[in-house]
């Protein structure tokens, strides 16, 4: 904020006599103690159109230092051992109570400029004085934390509020919530998916370029002119205006096809591997292929090695084209005697046995209506050229629904792992440095760090992992929305840069958002179990202070209703 803009916002001040909590009474260098001389009061009081709790843990509060303001939390609240025994249940409020506090220390405000920065550069002293900090102040804090003379921005996102009357709007700056990527966070029922449909809102304002893998289609209901739908397979309910889109088998890698097929044992590894370069070679040169097949039964090998070495580089490029639909007939032709003569002999029939489940597992999958939208739906339009026109365009929001791609086959990861492998290759080019793309990762624990197929042959799904590794210098950046923090690595879950953390009861889940902040922002997670539906805690690198704000109800609502045992048990 700029100091000409202090008078406007606080005209009659920061430190408000009517917000006084008490003094300072012991020092640390993580808190301070604090006497509360409103602590005993029955109830908070309300200022300026907010309430207050007067000395009530997790409310924000200002020390006045000796040199700046100092920024702090209550995080501990009670009474000595003598004045705890009067506390009954007949206790109606005791204003001469002698309550003390803990507060944790979060940073320091400039007095001419109300600059905010993490970290303290002066202690108080005893006897400072502590008032409770106006909640207009709490929601300017993302500005305020702004490098000193920067620009009001023109793009910002309205989250949400500080306190539930709606008078203290927090506003974030993409930059700030997807520089370095984001993640929104929470149980069940904690407000996540409504957190995700404002932030989507609040983009589409703008002139965002955002991409939305639905993965349960409760994003369906988003419509405007800036919106493109687009689904694979048939969904139980669409968007009305998604089209059916295909995944050509060309958008998948070698590693894609090894995870779909999951061969096994120390055959059929090295038998699909060879099928897939021979069907390589075979595309390569058409002159040495039967119907498309290299046919090694009674064949000299030297044509063979000669076509190999001769194409030896687009043979063994895991993104070479191949007919899928031969690998089946091919896996059978490499099953062949070979004596190390001039010539491959017949058909090795042991080596076919071993390899019987991987063909019948090939078959099945090419032929199940799982993957239609891969090996039979070629008449659609397929979903990366799809995806390649709408980063030229002026669309603003293309959301891809997964809802129809069942969990058999491991289909949805090996998909969305194709999905953030082409968006990763486009921002390689170049194409993203002057309108920055995020991608929208919902339900994102089913997505990333999964490793499919045996010991011998395995393929790791790592798209959206390298993406929030090296994608923000590509102009890519990812925000993932997830209910299960714990199944996602902590590798990738260190890179973001913001965490929108909503409701977490699960021990294992604080632990992991725990060790991927800073500690400061392990203190706040403390907080974490006791949020109301639809609050959350914002922190990060990106917010050196951490915020607890209530998240703005969306006008698209996600439609994540579960069954209406109401209406279909009742009685007809």
């Amino acid at each position: 904020m700029k100091p000409a803009d202090i008078d406007t916002e606080f005209p009659r001040g920061l430190l408000r006599p009517e917000l006084f909590l008490g003094v300072a009474a012991s020092i640390t260098a993580r808190a301070v103690g604090v006497n509360l001389s409103e602590a005993g009061r029955p109830s908070g009081a309300h200022f300026s159109g907010g309430r207050y709790g007067r000395g009530e843990v997790g409310e924000f509060v200002l020390i006045e230092g000796q040199q700046s303001l100092i920024l702090g939390r209550i995080s501990e609240i009670k009474v000595r051992e003598p004045e705890r025994r009067g506390i009954t249940r007949d206790f109606s409020g005791n204003t001469d109570m002698d309550a003390l506090g803990q507060i944790q220390l979060l940073g320091c405000v400039a007095t001419d400029s109300l600059r905010v920065t993490a970290g303290v550069d002066a202690y108080p002293r005893l006897g400072d004085r502590i008032y409770a900090a106006p909640h207009r102040f709490i929601a300017l804090l993302p500005q305020l934390m702004e490098v000193s003379g920067a620009e009001v921005p023109s793009v910002s996102l309205e989250l949400g509020t500080i306190d539930t009357a709606h008078e203290s709007v927090v506003s974030v700056k993409p930059e700030r919530l997807f520089g370095r990527h984001c993640a929104i966070l929470g149980a069940t029922g904690g407000g996540k998916s409504w957190t995700t449909a404002r932030i989507i809102e609040e983009c589409l304002r703008h002139r965002s370029k955002l991409i939305l893998i639905d993965a349960t289609g409760e994003y369906r209901d988003f419509h405007s002119e800036h919106v493109t739908h687009r689904h694979l397979g048939v969904p139980p309910i669409s968007a009305a205006q998604s089209e059916r889109s295909s995944l050509p088998p060309t958008s998948f890698l070698e590693s894609d096809f090894i995870a779909l097929f999951e061969p096994s044992g120390k055959v059929q590894g090295p038998k699909l591997l060879a099928a897939i370069q021979s069907l390589r070679l075979a595309a390569l040169e058409p002159g040495l292929a039967r119907d498309g097949l290299i046919v090694k039964e009674n064949s000299v090998k030297r044509d063979f090695f000669n076509a190999m070495y001769k194409h030896a580089v687009a043979v063994n490029n895991p993104a070479q084209e191949f007919n899928v639909s031969l690998l089946p007939r091919q896996i059978i032709n490499e099953c062949v005697q070979d004596y190390g003569d001039t010539k491959w002999k017949g058909r090795n029939e042991a080596e076919i046995g071993y390899c019987a489940s991987l063909i019948t597992r090939i078959n099945g999958i090419l032929r199940s209506p799982t993957m239609s939208f891969v090996f039979s739906d070629s008449a659609f339009p397929s979903i990366t050229s799809s995806l390649t026109s709408f980063l030229s365009d002026e669309q603003r929001l293309f959301r891809i629904d997964l809802s129809a791609v069942a969990y058999e086959f491991n289909a949805r990861e090996i998909v969305a792992n194709a999905i953030g492998r082409h968006l990763l290759s486009t921002a390689r080019n170049g194409d993203l440095k002057k309108r920055p793309l995020v991608v929208i990762v919902d339900e994102a624990h089913n997505f990333l760090g999964r490793h499919l197929g045996s010991d011998d042959y395995q393929a790791k799904l790592d798209a959206f992992e390298i993406i929030a590794k090296e994608g923000r210098k590509y102009g890519l950046t990812v925000c993932l929305a997830s209910q299960r923090p714990r199944d996602i690595t902590e590798g990738v879950l260190s890179q973001m840069g913001t965490l929108i953390v909503h409701r977490l009861t699960n021990e294992r889940d604080r632990e992991v958002v725990e060790r991927a902040c800073g500690e400061i922002d392990r203190a706040a997670s403390a907080f974490l179990p006791n949020l109301r539906p639809g609050e959350a805690a914002i922190i990060g690198t990106d917010f050196p202070i951490p915020m607890t704000i209530q998240i703005k109800e969306p006008d698209t609502k996600p439609l994540s209703d579960g069954p209406r045992y109401q209406e279909c048990w009742g009685a007809p």
